[in-house]
């Protein structure tokens, strides 16, 4: 395929090379309308140049999406590293790849996604000030996986408020695929309102805290293998793992009546999102659930404030509420909904969102 053909919705896409440190990677930005272009950065060892721009592209359009649900001034990117994050990674190919960041003047901010935590970008900030997510010690906003987390029990709350008219999480039971900081702290919070739980999750002192923690509290909680979580007899589905998970196989299976959770792309196709609606199951759209994380990031650039970000994460709930409203009165699928949704604030904000033009850096990220 011609390779302007493949990038045709996208802006601008850089090839990053540098052969001291082993760098390569990829920055696709998809979208600037809304403001500087902001997505993580992976590190993958992807078996072919062309899988890491096929995923990079994706993702960035992705974020733009992403960006225009949660409302925040920011357009859509992302960047990826090719390479094995176990063995590849050094100080100095970070160094590299935030020069190659700061080569974009101020068109991309970035931080951790797969593979990458917020100890290899403290080595980026020495070349770059357009990194978010750091550690609070470096000017950061520090963990976000607790709004992401909070976001998700808001789009329970309100998935919860759509299909019995009540938005209360207790007397319902839940399977949850994914034990990491987000899916940990969701399956905390649920035990917490009494709810019963079915996990399923490789990491053992996850597993073995949530059960002491259950026995504690008195609610049930059954561990399952992860291919069987599919097909548990839960009332929701909250995958907080892998993407691509709800696809032909998984649908037949499910016995929910609705899937809430905080992985990306969690529809491996989009035709799954009518599948899913011809079930009865409603899905709530992956982006506008694990919006929590984007807005703490985004939010960084006002000087990080926790209190209100968990406030403006609160969104989440109405937002919801406002797309499976739209998807009911039009018969199309939720996704379709949201998708609506975050085109039409794009076109009406494009004209307005003058505040990068003008403002200044703030003071922790001035480089010295």
């Amino acid at each position: 395929m011609d390779i302007f053909e493949q990038i045709r919705e996208h802006e601008q896409v850089v090839f990053c090379n540098d052969e001291v440190t082993g760098l390569r990677a990829i920055i696709a930005i998809h979208s600037t309308r809304l403001g500087p272009a902001l997505g993580g950065c992976r590190m993958f060892p992807y078996r072919t140049v062309d899988d890491a721009l096929e995923d990079v592209l994706r993702l960035s359009k992705g974020m733009t999406y992403k960006c225009a649900a949660a409302d925040v001034d920011f357009g859509g990117g992302k960047a990826v590293i090719i390479g094995d994050p176990q063995t590849d990674k050094s100080p100095e190919l970070f160094r590299a790849f935030g020069q190659f960041v700061e080569s974009l003047n101020g068109r991309f901010y970035t931080g951790t996604d797969m593979g990458t935590s917020p100890e290899d970008f403290i080595h980026a900030l020495k070349e770059t000030n357009c990194i978010v997510g750091a550690d609070e010690v470096y000017g950061g906003s520090g963990d976000s996986s607790v709004p992401t987390a909070q976001g998700v029990i808001y789009g329970l709350q309100a998935t919860n408020h759509a299909v019995w008219g009540t938005e209360d999480l207790s007397g319902k039971s839940y399977a949850i695929q994914g034990l990491g900081k987000v899916g940990l702290k969701v399956a905390d919070r649920l035990l917490e309102e009494g709810c019963d739980l079915f996990v399923a999750d490789i990491n053992e002192n996850a597993i073995a805290k949530l059960i002491l923690k259950a026995k504690s509290l008195g609610t049930a909680l059954k561990v399952i293998k992860s291919d069987e979580i599919y097909a548990a007899d839960a009332d929701v589905f909250v995958p907080c793992a892998m993407g691509g998970i709800v696809n032909d196989q998984t649908i037949e299976v499910m016995k929910v009546k609705a899937v809430v959770g905080s992985a990306n792309n969690q529809l491996l196709e989009l035709h799954h999102g009518q599948m899913l609606q011809e079930k009865g199951i409603l899905y709530a759209p992956d982006y506008i659930v694990n919006a929590g994380g984007l807005i703490q990031v985004a939010d960084e650039l006002y000087t990080p404030n926790k209190e209100r970000v968990l406030r403006k994460t609160k969104a989440i709930y109405n937002s919801l509420l406002n797309i499976y409203k739209h998807s009911t009165e039009t018969g199309i699928t939720t996704v379709e909904a949201a998708n609506h949704f975050c085109e039409q604030r794009i076109e009406a904000r494009t004209r307005r969102n003058s505040f990068f033009s003008h403002m200044k850096r703030p003071k922790w990220a001035v480089r010295t």
